[in-house]
């Protein structure tokens, strides 16, 4: 692997090594977990992150962060406000990446095996009617989403079994042959995190802050939960966008880090490799990285390999280019949406230094990356009450709610009264900036105006890809309150707003 005789590969993460000042905007200062670099003496072209910042942005591409790593320094780094540095951010089906490393952990423990049946690690959820397939699948099985279901096995393996999901898993139909089509299958991965925790003994969040995150200097890893209080494993990690930047670092090092070996070469290998074809997915981007095959819960794209969660949470590999790219977004068509502009506009770039003031030029484009807040006047001795309208679909708050708006010297206090007797929802609004509160104990930032007799309002839930578009009608005595993107775990607010969120298992 060359470096082109410009930034050597960093042996080991070290904050204090910057050869320019940061490319990017943090709200304060943080301990990195990389090196950081001047994207030309890492051989990027400023001007190609650049135009990649610009087709984005005529795409209306919604982002939320972005990191480009080189030769082991981050080289251009930007959070679009309220979105910062420091927060971390749910990652959605990129969790299952982090599953697979566990499973890797297990086995180069002598504690699991490739070929280790379901039933055998889990006899205690063996439904008694299984059939022989299900009898025969193994965590191969499991971690390349070749069991034989024809699609996502988790609706209905909850609605047979409310209460045991592996088992519910276990009953639901096959349609093929374990090992011969690949069908993406968030119960797949569940089952893979439930084998983990039996023949480690250990919970998979812990498990991974001991072996994973801790080595990497990641000091806080949040994963949403199960109705039990099992992590989902297929979804809810929540990381830092540097953290994540980390693990695709760790992963094209072949799991080395600072000198000490944290997953097995041959794992990393392994998992990143493809095992079966993939086919294009109903509902699902048409685009040919969904169809370059699939690894053991990574996926192939056309350079490299990828992490990748529901609205455009993507970690992108490509260890020809000693190249790593991580992106979190609220994208609607997920985040194959984001890899056409990298191989269009970015990989050109490489080994192609510019100008400094280019360098600087983007510097100054990352640290102004900013969602606009919602434009309109303060009118500040202006106050309403409505009651929300849930016709609109999408509504993220209940029939019965009612909405105050009050001003304050700084915004407005926004008061959602639910029908629940235990929840209100205070939320605190900015006006031309943006405000935080955590009425339920997980932040919304949130910033607001009066256009006419319309209050407006966004509501980011802020470690989330997800916003709430809160519209009153001061005439009507009317509110909505839509999601931009409808959370995957169901459309209620007051769930999303606590921490750890805990739900039944239902993730699309």
């Amino acid at each position: 692997m060359t470096n082109h005789g410009q930034v050597p590969r960093a042996p080991q993460a070290d904050a204090a090594e910057h050869d320019r000042p940061a490319t990017g905007r943090a709200s304060r200062e943080i301990a990195h977990l990389l090196p950081r670099s001047a994207p030309s003496a890492a051989g990027v072209s400023s001007r190609a992150v650049t135009a990649l910042l610009d087709r984005l942005e005529a795409d209306g591409v919604e982002c939320h962060s972005v990191m480009v790593v080189r030769h082991g320094h981050v080289v251009a780094e930007g959070w679009w406000s309220p979105f910062s540095a420091e927060r971390p951010h749910l990652l959605y089906s990129l969790t299952k990446s982090f599953t697979a490393i566990a499973v890797g952990l297990a086995v180069a423990d002598g504690l699991l095996s490739l070929d280790d049946r379901v039933v055998d690690v889990l006899p205690d959820h063996v439904p008694a009617d299984i059939s022989d397939q299900g009898r025969r699948l193994t965590a191969h099985h499991l971690l390349s989403m070749t069991t034989g279901h024809d699609g996502d096995s988790l609706g209905e393996a909850w609605q047979l079994e409310p209460d045991d999901l592996t088992k519910g898993f276990l009953r639901v139909p096959f349609t093929d042959a374990a090992g011969t089509r690949h069908a993406y299958d968030n119960g797949s991965t569940y089952v893979l995190a439930r084998m983990v925790e039996r023949v480690t003994g250990r919970g998979l969040p812990e498990l991974l802050d001991e072996r994973l995150f801790g080595p990497l200097g990641v000091d806080h890893a949040e994963w949403d939960r199960v109705a039990s209080g099992a992590a989902f494993g297929f979804h809810g990690l929540h990381l830092t966008t540097e953290a994540v930047a980390a693990f695709g670092e760790l992963l094209l090092r072949r799991g080395r880090w600072g000198g000490e070996q944290l997953v097995p070469g041959k794992w990393v290998d392994l998992a990143t490799s493809r095992h079966v074809e993939t086919h294009q997915v109903e509902g699902w981007s048409d685009n040919l990285d969904t169809l370059q095959g699939y690894g053991y819960q990574f996926w192939m794209s056309r350079h490299g390999y990828r992490g990748e969660g529901s609205f455009g949470q993507v970690c992108l590999v490509v260890p020809a280019h000693d190249l790593v790219v991580v992106a979190t977004s609220a994208l609607a068509h997920g985040g194959e949406t984001l890899l056409e502009p990298v191989w269009e506009l970015l990989l050109p770039g490489l080994d192609h230094s510019d100008d400094p003031d280019d360098d600087d030029e983007l510097a100054v484009r990352l640290r102004r990356l900013a969602i606009p807040c919602p434009q309109g006047t303060a009118e500040r001795r202006r106050s309403v009450t409505a009651w929300l309208d849930t016709s609109p679909p999408g509504s993220a708050l209940p029939d019965g709610t009612t909405v105050i708006v009050e001003p304050t010297d700084e915004g407005w206090l926004l008061r959602l009264g639910t029908t629940a007797p235990d929840v209100l929802i205070d939320v605190e609004v900015g006006h031309g900036a943006w405000r935080e509160s955590s009425p339920l104990g997980r932040p919304v930032v949130a910033a607001g105006a009066w256009q006419r007799d319309a209050f407006v309002a966004d509501l980011f839930v802020i470690t989330t890809p997800h916003r709430v578009r809160l519209a009153v009608d001061a005439c009507t005595g009317t509110a909505t309150a839509t999601w931009n993107l409808v959370p995957l775990t169901g459309p209620d607010l007051a769930l999303h707003l606590r921490s750890p969120l805990m739900t039944r298992p239902d993730v699309a």
